[in-house]
């Protein structure tokens, strides 16, 4: 069997991987053990379908004529779709074996099935989607994608918060996709063909197909303002669909802009200014609003965004790197942005299937109403350490190697003088620093108000650690984001080869990320972190044992009997912050009001809405529903009104085109 027919039968085993499970009676595990069985059978079909594939001299293709009148069944396997692969076929297959502890198909037997069935689809429709090489194919792979993230979004969906975000993500993704249907028949008026293949394209049309694509797979990607349905659907999903929407289904928006902009070779400045302007906006927007969430699924959410607008980062220095032919600002800029989209994957599904845990062990996402479950769920406190050390960009974990590629990229245009656009790269260099330090600061909280301090309330006092098909897909992304970050040049040549397919390259030209960013002193400087961390623990054991050891509540402020309600909440832990950046967030505050000897309760509130959705889009779409009622007026059902109506356009049209 060729390497695409593989990887074409990994996507379907996937996407049918619930359909056996869903004949099956939900009373029993049988169903959903042979749907785990299925993920992982076509994710081990699929890796190996990559394997082949990457050692084939010329990428492995499949063109034949369908039954559409439009395109054809066009896929083709190039290094490029690799590395989006690579994700699909590990972050589902992981998230299926978790769903085994913490989604027991025999405790939910309203919806289990329902969600086996759709997760499957989901899954495939993404593989299919970045293998795709016909416009057609492309937007059928898109919709059954966003149509099964709907429904496993709405899993719960006789909750009316999730109905809600569900109805925001449908329109907000449906948005997108007619946006993308404009640009794919722009693309095939320039071209004569739906084909997704390179063409040299007038500026003014390829700056249209660039913005319509933007646009479009900016709704999917989450790119700030068109984040707004990202929150609430990845707070209110099931977390191992929060992992795979945001590890894998926001990577389908950056996967679109990569290879709409691989299509076209001679790519004007504007693009990579535009990419790295949008890039630093919503890495800088979405850690900001992280910062000064209490719902800790939420505040995962928006460091997706954060995230996306890194990745993007990395785009756009690689576009300016092409317009400009500096190779190393794009080796450099692709090489952060393509080895980010598997970090991202990596740590973001490891802390969504953490944040599963401590919900299924406490029954809430609110972190005021934690606290102290580092003692309760020591696994669970050490696997997310892991992912959030990553998170950050710190060594010696993955997030650090792919955010140092883009600072070398970015800081690299200082070299270039006067160049066109080296002030933009330089500046956002340093938002990329701010962004990071922010990313400290927002799990430092996560991490002090969740884990550490004493249980707040009862909902984590009888905590204890998810049973192991829960602990070990958390641990596998725990050692992927380990080996990634000690050993940064086993991707090396993948992301060299993504990189020379994208920039349309030649192989003989010389691109070598080694010999620009030495990746081995990295390995050497996470090595040595490992053995300073390891003998301070040493140390530190040592000493504790030859001491007395003293208990006391954590940050007791010096009272002789602390309580749980002295501890820092979210809200006060970050308030400085927040504080700082009212003038960006709009945070609605509730003040206590103290008055007279004997005061009555009082309480303090600080929430975060959203600024585009809550701050814009709901109380804009509330003031058309009130205006509605007046359109009734228009209509009273008389036949001579209507035709009234009809005479009145036709003078009009009349009028303006004479």
């Amino acid at each position: 069997m060729s390497s695409v027919w593989m990887i074409l039968a990994a996507a379907a085993t996937l996407a049918m991987s619930g359909l056996p499970a869903s004949l099956c009676s939900p009373r029993f595990l049988a169903g959903q053990r042979l749907t785990v069985v299925l993920m992982v059978m076509g994710s081990l079909l699929g890796l190996t379908g990559l394997v082949m594939a990457g050692q084939e001299a010329v990428s492995p293709s499949l063109c034949v004529a369908w039954f559409l009148p439009w395109g054809q069944f066009s896929v083709t396997v190039d290094s490029l779709s690799v590395v989006f692969l690579i994700p699909v076929f590990v972050t589902p297959a992981l998230g299926s074996i978790y769903g085994l502890g913490y989604w027991k198909q025999s405790e939910h037997m309203r919806n289990g099935r329902w969600l086996g069935l759709f997760y499957g689809l989901l899954a495939g429709a993404i593989a299919l989607l970045f293998i795709a090489r016909d416009g057609m194919l492309f937007l059928i792979a898109w919709e059954v994608m966003a149509l099964s993230a709907y429904f496993v979004l709405v899993t719960e969906q006789h909750l009316p918060e999730v109905r809600r975000v569900g109805w925001i993500y449908l329109i907000a993704t449906h948005i997108g996709t007619l946006i993308l249907f404009a640009m794919f028949a722009t693309w095939r008026h320039a071209t004569g063909s739906f084909a997704l293949e390179s063409a040299v394209l007038g500026e003014a049309m390829a700056g249209t197909i660039f913005v319509l694509s933007l646009v479009g797979f900016g709704f999917k990607a989450g790119l700030f303002p068109m984040h707004f349905w990202l929150p609430g659907a990845h707070a209110n999903a099931p977390s191992h669909v929060s992992a795979i929407m945001s590890g894998v289904l926001l990577k389908a928006g950056v996967y679109g802009l990569v290879r709409m902009s691989s299509l076209m070779p001679h790519p004007p400045l504007w693009w990579g200014g535009v990419l790295l302007a949008a890039g630093a906006v919503t890495g800088l927007a979405g850690i900001c609003f992280a910062l000064s969430q209490r719902d800790f699924k939420r505040l995962l959410a928006y460091s997706s965004v954060e995230n996306i607008g890194i990745i993007t980062m990395g785009l756009g220095l690689a576009l300016l790197g092409r317009s400009q032919d500096r190779w190393d600002w794009v080796l450099l800029g692709m090489a952060a942005a393509l080895l980010h989209v598997w970090n991202h994957s990596l740590f973001k599904s490891l802390l969504f299937l953490n944040a599963g845990a401590i919900l299924h062990a406490t029954h809430t996402r609110q972190m005021d109403q934690l606290g102290g479950l580092a003692k309760r769920m020591p696994m669970t406190m050490t696997l997310f350490a892991v992912g959030a050390v990553a998170i950050c960009g710190l060594p010696p974990l993955n997030g650090f190697v792919s955010e140092w590629l883009l600072y070398v990229g970015l800081l690299s245009t200082l070299t270039a003088g006067a160049a066109p656009g080296f002030a933009l790269a330089a500046t956002v260099a340093v938002v990329l620093a701010v962004i990071g330090a922010l990313a400290v600061a927002c799990f430092v909280k996560f991490i002090g108000v969740v884990f550490l301090g004493l249980p707040r309330t009862s909902a984590g006092a009888h905590a204890q650690d998810p049973p192991a098909s829960m602990i070990a897909p958390m641990a596998i992304l725990a050692g992927c984001c380990a080996i990634v970050g000690l050993l940064p040049l086993i991707a090396a040549p993948l992301l060299e080869a993504a990189t020379r397919s994208w920039a349309n390259l030649a192989k003989t030209t010389p691109l070598s990320i080694e010999a620009i960013a030495p990746l081995r002193w990295i390995t050497l400087l996470g090595l040595a972190l490992i053995i300073l961390a390891a003998a301070t623990f040493l140390g530190l054991k040592w000493l504790i044992a030859r001491g007395v050891i003293g208990r006391a509540g954590t940050w007791d402020c010096g009272y002789a009997q602390p309580a749980a309600q002295m501890q820092y909440t979210g809200s006060s832990f970050t308030q400085m912050l927040t504080d700082s950046l009212r003038w960006a967030l709009w945070p609605r505050r509730l003040l206590p009001v103290i008055s007279g000897v004997f005061a009555s309760v009082s309480r303090f509130d600080m929430q975060t809405p959203d600024l585009v959705l809550d701050r814009g889009l709901s109380p804009a779409a509330e003031a058309v529903l009130r205006l509605l009622p007046w359109a009734r007026r228009i209509q009273q059902g008389s036949v001579h009104l209507y035709l009234l109506y009809v005479v009145l356009t036709v003078v009009f049209l009349f009028l303006l085109g004479s």
